[in-house]
């Protein structure tokens, strides 16, 4: 993998954007199960991001509380995306230049032709403090739900906000 941003130059966008970030340095986290072994100590909403791509070989990020389930048949017809699968560690190294293990939305600093659409939990969006890896896993960056969404916007995504917790259904 080439890393095209680095950790430092990551802190460097967050400088010049004035947004207030706090890391925690802690082992290598590959899951969420892991992630709970570390996290103690650390306030905030932990989070996950699920790297995904549709049968229209779309990408997606979608970035949620570490605890909450997110049903891919279900989300489909959230997001109006079809066939949602994991993609292919290749292609996260490819696109947002990190490894599996350390998806972040912080990584899409490196996706320079826009080729992710990002998708935030509404509740998620809504708490004070978020918590991701700064493109590696062997910390957790501490950031405000405004800033992270204003960073992404930095990068050139517009996030769809929604209610990971509905269900179409729940829509009739």
């Amino acid at each position: 993998m080439t890393l095209k941003c680095s950790r430092e130059e990551l802190f460097a966008r967050f400088e010049a954007l004035n947004i207030p970030t706090e890391t925690h340095e802690h082992p290598p986290i590959m899951t969420v199960e892991e992630g709970y072994a570390v996290w103690e100590g650390i306030a905030g909403v932990h989070c996950k991001n699920l790297f995904l791509k549709d049968a229209k070989k779309a990408y997606w990020l979608v970035v949620a509380p570490a605890d909450r389930a997110i049903d891919l048949k279900t989300l489909n017809a959230l997001i109006g995306a079809k066939r949602l699968s994991f993609a292919r560690p290749e292609r996260l190294r490819e696109v947002l230049a990190v490894e599996p293990g350390s998806v972040t939305p912080f990584a899409l600093i490196n996706d320079d032709a826009t080729q992710v659409n990002v998708v935030l939990d509404k509740w998620m969006v809504g708490q004070d403090v978020l918590n991701f890896h700064p493109l590696e896993n062997t910390a957790t960056t501490s950031i405000s739900a405004d800033n992270l969404i204003r960073f992404i916007e930095s990068c050139g995504h517009e996030p769809l906000v929604i209610d990971l917790e509905r269900t179409p259904e729940s829509e009739a």
